[in-house]
């Protein structure tokens, strides 16, 4: 069965949304560790832009599995 955009777009936010969640509580452990002091808000920020570059790319890769499978 062909997965639509739509839902091609749904899993990616889905997934991202849960990365994001661990990617700033990860950071705010980790980015001490290496003698980088940020505020939650930066940690939000920073996850928030790591968080759009990887919906694009989640999409974009599903969309190209998606048109190998078919062909």
């Amino acid at each position: 069965m062909r997965q639509s955009r739509r839902m091609s777009m749904i899993e990616s936010l889905a997934n991202v949304a849960v990365g994001y969640g661990i990617a700033v509580a990860i950071q705010t452990v980790v980015f001490p560790l290496f003698g980088l002091h940020t505020t939650l808000s930066d940690d939000m920020a920073i996850g928030a832009i790591f968080s759009a570059v990887s919906v694009a790319r989640s999409f974009v890769l599903r969309r190209v599995f998606e048109a190998f499978r078919f062909r």
